[in-house]
């Protein structure tokens, strides 16, 4: 009971609550106000203008938030107008459906908020069928209202914006921390657990996903704010913790590991593991008290538990030691030790987060010129030829224009035939359930069916208890409002929510409150198997046959990624820029290939060809940049060695397996490839360089200095660390390459 308390509080708390309540009070202010003053004949058309032009405010930059609803204005405006013009003719009307309906679903391949916008403009089309105007006036009068709620809209939310800049932000870098936390910690069963692992590691890829998202949305809003005049105090903090929050997502990817390697070494031996994961279970659950606190007033959380666990970390390397001796300790003991100092660097950045959220004057500060953030924001391009290029069957958001407005066409004509009662509200069903992929489709089907049941039941038992106009405004209001916060974040409840709120508007209208309730699940279930089956059937897209473009810019980020971390070797004194850069793009794109992994997962079986052959293809690639990214915190954080010739060939050979799993994507012909002999020859001088350091330590514990020098230490951990996940890199990449070869030969051709 405490923590469904505590989840209610913090929901109340939380920007998507806040975002309910901008939008409720945003319809029912000029719907007062305009009852009040005798004109409730408007205050419909308002309302609509407010729930229409609401799409687009999204977390963003403030200049794409008013170009949205800006856009989103002019657009419901010219359609709701073009609607009621043309309702008295048939044939016109169906021709303007079938032109809207493709267009305006078309303008999605300009990005999520684009989607938005065109979700809006849709939605105007649906909404227009509900509107009894018959006379030019009457129709002008509609729009002009509508534009003027959407203005309004407008309005209403930078006013809050401005009396609250830090809760939209704070939100987001609290959503980032607790995905963190969350992620370190599965991330910590890894370490132990032999069975399942398969299980954990598409988990992972789920709140990877997740965390990307949030830290484009991050960089956009933090890297673009007061350009002209510089950063605040309280902005300079925000990116603070964004760039620890990614540093922590670079160092919980580089303690991925080779999990083959740790069961061989470790074997029964496995509790020598349990205080470094016992510190990452401590680590992750502090991130997610910390995330509470950047939207609540609270005391920061005692740090002691984070150090003890540190400390029991490290004393269970000397443990392991005093256990079983060296030489025979050294390999397992080099893990533990390089697992060790990315979390103590884990550590090292959660008390940045810690100085920065309890307000420490002193606390560091972001150096970053505008022309150098600004290479680390992803723009949104939206050049005509962004449109023209998307204009053909192979383009997925083209099917699905031509899908979705076939299905829309097909359910007015069938409402128009059969004399449906409110037969756009079928219609509206199949506009916010109908996704490009089949599997969300489905999935949304069935939450909408079961929450509109459930929102119907309950306004039922209502009904029956009561028949109070006043209770059903109120209660209309106030389902108005949970419906939009919890619509991202529990799809079901938004639609129950949404169910309620429309039933008791509508008895407002229809005092046969049952015959509504009826109608209402009716529709939605008709609605559902429309959107389900026509994604199934027209121009179906699988996500099996569209994966060989986000497979490709994976293999070019990571050989990207891979390159940037050889200069930073070879030159440590080179600008770390490129290297950042780099792994954002990395990041980026090895997210993308999970998304798309994910929508497979969601597909028919029978679609999903060659699943076993395209998982180990996201798994390789989420691998090889965690190896990669192992190999360039080290570098960044270490004193190191001068980079030999062994260790770029071997670079040079994980880069030519990588360019040449990309020219089979892309059907060029393959170079020469290097001899096996070269690639083991370089192993094993790069490995005698490691066994070498060894020999050396093991005279020296022979003359009695059993205490190790720093510099030694480091040296150690470098020749281990560089020559195994060097080796690795490259056992991957071959892997990784055979696996492309029969993914081009069984699917593409």
């Amino acid at each position: 009971m405490k923590n469904k308390l505590k989840e209610l509080k913090l929901f109340l708390k939380k920007t998507d609550f806040d975002r309910g309540i901008k939008l409720g009070f945003a319809i029912a202010i000029p719907f007062a106000i305009l009852y009040f003053l005798g004109y409730s004949e408007f205050a419909p058309a308002v309302a609509v203008g407010v729930l229409l032009n609401s799409s687009g405010d999204i977390p963003g930059s403030k200049k794409r938030k008013i170009n949205a609803i800006l856009i989103s204005i002019a657009l419901t405006s010219t359609i709701t107008a073009t609607i009621l013009f043309l309702k008295a003719f048939l044939v016109f009307l169906l021709f303007a459906i079938a032109i809207i309906s493709f267009l305006i679903s078309l303008i999605s391949v300009y990005g999520f908020r684009a989607s938005l916008v065109s979700f809006s403009g849709l939605l105007a089309m649906v909404i227009s069928f509900a509107v009894q105007k018959d006379t030019a006036q009457g129709i002008f009068m509609q729009v002009a209202f509508s534009a003027i709620g959407g203005f309004w809209y407008l309005m209403v939310s930078l006013i809050i914006q401005q009396l609250a800049p830090k809760r939209e932000q704070n939100q987001l870098l609290a959503d980032t921390l607790s995905l963190l936390g969350t992620y370190l910690k599965l991330r910590a069963k890894l370490l132990t657990k032999k069975t399942n692992r398969d299980e954990i590691f598409k988990e992972t890829l789920a709140i990877q996903i997740q965390i990307n998202e949030k830290h484009e949305t991050l960089r956009e809003i933090l890297l673009t704010a007061r350009k002209r005049s510089g950063r605040s105090r309280f902005e300079e903090k925000q990116l603070l913790i964004l760039v620890s929050t990614i540093n922590i997502f670079e160092l919980i990817e580089a303690e991925h590991l080779d999990y083959n390697l740790i069961d061989e070494i470790f074997g029964d031996r496995k509790n020598f593991l349990e205080a470094s994961k016992n510190l990452n279970k401590v680590m992750g659950n502090h991130m997610i008290l910390l995330s509470d606190l950047l939207i609540q007033n609270k005391k920061i959380p005692n740090k002691d538990t984070l150090l003890t666990a540190l400390s029991k970390a490290n004393d269970s390397i000397e443990s392991y030691v005093d256990t079983f001796k060296l030489p025979e300790a050294r390999e397992g003991a080099l893990i533990l030790r390089n697992l060790y100092d990315y979390q103590e660097q884990l550590l090292q950045e959660i008390r940045t987060i810690r100085r920065v959220i309890a307000n420490v004057h002193d606390a560091s500060k972001i150096s970053l010129k505008r022309e150098d953030s600004s290479q680390f924001l992803t723009l949104q391009e939206y050049r005509w030829n962004v449109l023209t290029q998307n204009l053909s069957l192979k383009s997925k958001m083209f099917r699905h224009s031509l899908r979705l407005t076939i299905a829309i066409v097909f359910t007015y004509l069938l409402g128009y035939t059969l004399e449906i009662q409110n037969a756009y509200w079928i219609m509206l069903t199949v506009i916010v359930i109908m996704r490009p992929n089949y599997g969300l489709t489905k999935e949304r089907s069935k939450d909408r069916v079961l929450g509109t049941i459930i929102g119907a039941i309950i306004a039922f038992c209502i009904v029956l208890l009561t028949q109070n106009e006043i209770v059903y405004a109120v209660l209309a209001f106030i389902s108005l409002v949970l419906s939009f916060s919890l619509i991202q974040q529990n799809y079901k409840s938004a639609a129950a929510f949404v169910t309620i709120s429309i039933i008791f508007l509508y008895s407002f209208i229809n005092p046969n409150a049952f015959e509504v309730i009826q109608y209402r699940i009716l529709d939605t279930v008709i609605g559902a198997i429309i959107a389900v089956v026509a994604n199934y059937i027209i121009l179906p897209t699988w996500e099996a046959d569209n994966l060989r473009q986000i497979v490709l810019n994976a293999l070019k980020m990571n050989k990207k990624y891979l390159l940037a971390a050889q200069v930073l070797y070879e030159n440590p004194k080179a600008q770390k820029m490129d290297y950042n850069l780099a792994r954002k793009d990395a990041f980026l794109a090895v997210s993308n290939l999970n998304a798309s992994f994910q929508r497979l997962t969601q597909d028919p079986k029978s679609k999903q060809r060659e699943f076993q052959l395209i998982y180990e293809i996201v798994t390789i690639n989420q691998t090889m940049i965690s190896a990669i990214a192992a190999i360039g915190n080290f570098i960044i954080n270490h004193k190191t060695t001068p980079a030999s010739e062994d260790f770029k060939k071997l670079i040079y050979t994980i880069s030519g397996n990588l360019q040449g799993s990309a020219d089979i994507l892309e059907h060029i012909e393959i170079e020469k490839e290097i001899p096996v002999e070269k690639n083991e020859d370089a192993q094993d001088k790069l490995f005698d360089t490691y066994k070498k350091l060894s020999h050396l330590r093991d005279e020296n514990i022979k003359k009695g200095n059993k205490e190790i020098d720093t510099e030694t230490l480091h040296q150690l951990q470098e020749a281990y660390l560089i020559s195994n996940h060097l080796n690795w890199l490259k056992s991957l990449s071959e892997s990784l390459k055979k696996a492309i070869g029969k993914y081009s030969s069984i699917i593409l051709e």
